[in-house]
């Protein structure tokens, strides 16, 4: 028996071995692993890449949607007005026959670089999903989503995996590009700013700020045009773009500024002065001071496309070198969406896929769009993975407080200054741009003729003490702007941008136009700070924003008319208040004669000392006596001066827009066979070839000064051609007319009483009876300042009415100091 044990013992360690590695009947095979999505493709540069900069990162999430194919920056909000093919363009209308800047469709997904697998964590056929960034701890997504059936886009969370879908912010205006700050906090663009592009038809998005869970909204920029796509810096600060055009071109300045999480410390960063390109969805560069950024050429293309660009900020703030393309293809090629994983290694989106990028320009397809999918374009492809939290600034704020305060070191220290003598510049014209509740075109029309897109009000001056320092509070939350002026308040230098502070901040700048990367040069003490900070002072004796045909034409009338109308036209320049097609006769002159020279629309700013506005202006000098004994009183030439230094606008309401223009249809075969062969050219621009006829103060296709709808008979279009002995001023050399009856003439007469009935009828802004572009009174009424249930056909009158849209955004310290509600 005892020999027996090691048998049995050996028999049933293998019976007990079979039994536990022997499948049962009973027992599945192993699950096989999902296939990869469709569209994945697994190449080398994505080992590369799992093996470098994403060990710790395999995962991405991405955006699709359908986006509306306009500018760079439509792709939310409503139109002012319908424009273009809403089909062709992807647009939608809603039930009112308003349009939107979107198309619908939109997902968020989730997607395994290693495996291929693929996850959808929210889908919405008639939505939208946009700009996911990844919590610090990789464990949740912020993201901007527009619930299908809904209008505007809000913040939205959800967990990485999917559940736990959860609302933010909520009202009637939109909310995107949100970011995550590393005090808790969410800094990101909305349109609850309540403006229009000043240059187009659509919503404009500023930078705002709340708390983790969308409480306590508040602005931070108040810039008239967008900023867009906030990203925070190492440092703590935040990267975002800035577009603005304070009288300079408007499709030229699109650059990088930075500001502290709280809106302190706003600071231009790369490109002020470097023209011609949209500097968009900027991010730090791991490891580096360095940043990527999409490239996006000329006016910027549709959904923020263009060459991918490495920016290295330590050469200047305004080298051309210090950026360098890294992505292939022309400069033209659509790549969007840039994340940096390594100086040698990004995330990049296209139409239809997401790629890998290197630094040396190459590129791998890693995803793409299936074909039934392909009405949506990818976006925003980011790291699902923790990262670590940027430094945090300590707020400089102070929400009791109503004002913010400036310092300036030294107006002469600072660029394009030569020739300014020290002690030149005794005060400050502080200005405040005004943002528009409306727009309906490209152009600056009717505001001026070629010149600014805004109004501007005058806020008041400040001294400049002899060293050049400066020290005021000035009204926070509002884009200010300033103009150096001399002992006798003649402009001597302009800001070409604008500057914001927040409530309680000191914020200071070195000199006029100085240079960002160069430190003030040392001075014991500013003689500014040796006294409490100034205080604004108004100007009352002048309007807050001037109104051409209400404030100047008046002066005018008193001291140029007698020499300078229809009759006598001294210099052939008529200064009567006469209307023309869009403006009056007294406004053509200003351009045409060159009596003005205001902000102009041009590629430029930091323009030399006296070269533009009241110190370059002819108007001034031809009414201080010299010309023809003509002299106006110093208050009329405080007026003229500060109207020109303000921009010499036309209207001083935004109401002007989208209206009163009553055009006169020319026929213009019969003119070319009359008149072609003294005033015909061949011309080519950006609408073709075409013969045009040209005449002293207009063209055939532009009657300028040309038609007079105020008294059609005193159109120069009639009097011209007419013979002398028919009443006419016999300006050809010989009559196209020889008498009234000609048909010709009286085509052209009866073109003209047409368009003065439509003007009596439809009125201007400036005639009693005047009734608003009915989009304008449409925004008004969604902004809260004209009443739902306004009478159709009664006239309003827009100035107490724009008046109340501007002052609305006066900022208002919360009662108690206590933080203001959420925003419904």
């Amino acid at each position: 028996m005892h020999a027996f044990r090691p048998l049995c013992r050996g028999l049933t360690l293998f019976l007990l071995a079979v039994v536990i590695v022997s499948p049962t009947p009973a027992d599945d095979p192993p699950a096989a692993a999902p296939p990869p999505a469709p569209g994945f493709h697994a190449g080398p540069m994505l080992a590369r890449f799992l093996a470098g900069p994403m060990a710790g990162a395999e995962e991405i999430v991405f955006a699709a949607r359908v986006s509306g194919h306009d500018h760079w920056y439509v792709n939310f909000g409503n139109y002012s007005c319908d424009y273009g093919d809403p089909a062709k363009l992807a647009f939608s209308k809603d039930d009112q026959g308003v349009l939107w800047g979107y198309g619908e469709g939109g997902r968020l997904c989730r997607l395994n670089l290693r495996t291929g697998q693929m996850k959808v964590l929210l889908d919405d056929p008639r939505g939208g999903v946009r700009d996911p960034q990844v919590h610090y701890d990789g464990q949740k997504i912020l993201f901007s989503h527009r619930k299908g059936g809904e209008r505007t886009y809000h913040l939205y969370e959800i967990d990485a995996d999917g559940a736990n879908l959860r609302q933010l912010t909520d009202g009637p205006d939109d909310d995107i590009e949100p970011t995550y700050l590393p005090d808790g906090n969410i800094i990101f663009c909305s349109s609850r700013c309540r403006r229009f592009v000043n240059c187009w038809f659509t919503r404009v998005a500023t930078l705002y700020k709340c708390d983790g869970d969308g409480q306590n909204v508040r602005m931070l920029s108040s810039n008239n045009d967008h900023d867009n796509t906030p990203w925070m810096l190492p440092d703590g600060r935040v990267l975002y773009m800035r577009w603005e055009y304070v009288d300079r071109s408007q499709v030229h300045f699109h650059h990088l500024w930075t500001i502290n999480p709280d809106g302190t410390g706003q600071m231009a960063f790369f490109g002020n002065e470097l023209g011609g390109i949209a500097m968009l969805d900027a991010k730090p560069i791991p490891g580096t001071n360095k940043v990527v950024m999409s490239s996006s050429p000329g006016h910027g293309m549709f959904e923020h496309a263009g060459p991918v660009a490495v920016v290295d900020p330590s050469r200047g703030p305004d080298v051309p070198g210090s950026s360098r393309k890294v992505s292939p293809g022309p400069e033209w090629e659509p790549w969007r969406d840039p994340y940096a994983l390594s100086e040698d290694a990004f995330l990049v989106a296209k139409r239809v896929g997401i790629y890998l990028l290197d630094g040396q320009g190459n590129v791998e397809l890693v995803y793409e769009l299936p074909e039934s999918d392909r009405h949506m374009e990818m976006h925003e492809p980011r790291p699902l993975a923790p990262r670590p939290r940027e430094p945090v600034i300590p707020s400089r704020i102070d929400l009791s407080k109503r004002t913010g305060r400036l310092v300036l070191s030294d107006i002469y220290e600072g660029r394009g200054m030569d020739g300014v003598a020290r002690g030149e510049i005794k005060k400050l014209l502080v200005l405040k741009q005004l943002p528009k509740p409306v727009n309906f075109s490209g152009g600056m029309e009717p505001l001026t003729i070629g010149g600014t897109f805004t109004l501007a009000e005058i806020v008041g001056e400040v001294p400049v003490a002899p060293d050049g320092s400066a020290h005021f509070d000035v009204p926070a939350l509002q884009s200010v702007f300033f103009v150096a002026l001399d002992e006798n308040d003649i402009a001597v230098k302009r800001m070409h941008s604008f500057v914001t502070v927040q409530p309680g901040e000191t914020f200071g700048c070195v000199g006029c136009h100085e240079q960002r990367n160069h430190a003030p040069h040392f001075k014991p003490e500013l003689t500014a700070l040796a006294r409490p900070p100034d205080a604004i002072r108004p100007i009352d004796d002048v309007p807050r924003v001037f109104d051409f045909p209400r404030d100047i034409q008046p002066i005018l009338d008193r001291h140029c008319v007698e020499c300078h109308n229809a009759d006598r036209a001294e210099g052939r320049v008529d200064l009567t208040g006469d209307k023309t097609v869009r403006y009056t006769m007294s406004y053509w002159a200003m351009l045409y004669s060159g009596l003005v020279s205001d902000g102009r629309n041009e590629p430029r700013g930091n323009r030399p000392p006296r070269s533009y506005g009241s110190a370059a202006s002819r108007l001034l000098k031809l009414v201080d006596g010299s010309h023809h004994d003509v002299k106006v009183s110093d208050h009329e030439r405080k007026m003229l001066r500060l109207w020109i230094d303000t921009s010499a606008t036309y209207p001083g309401t935004y109401a002007a827009l989208g209206c009163g223009v009553y055009n006169v249809h020319i026929p213009r075969m019969a003119m070319n066979l009359r008149c072609g062969g003294c005033h015909g050219k061949q011309i080519e621009d950006q609408h073709g070839k075409r013969f045009e006829l040209f005449f002293p103060g207009g063209t055939a296709s532009n009657p300028a000064t040309l038609c007079n709808l105020s008294r059609p008979e005193k159109s120069r279009l009639l009097s011209g051609p007419l013979a002398k002995e028919a009443g006419g001023r016999g300006a050809c050399g010989q009559p196209v007319f020889e008498n009234t009856d000609d048909p010709l003439y009286q085509k052209l007469k009866t073109a003209i009483e047409n368009a003065h009935r439509q003007l009596e009828e439809g009125k201007r802004f400036d005639m009693p009876g005047f009734r608003p572009n009915p989009h304008y009174l449409r925004e008004m009424q969604r902004f809260g300042f004209l009443p739902p249930d306004l009478a159709a056909g009664v006239p309003v009158d827009p100035y107490p009415v724009d008046r109340a849209y501007w002052d609305s955004f006066d900022y208002q310290p919360p009662k108690d100091n206590v933080p203001p509600p959420r925003e419904e």
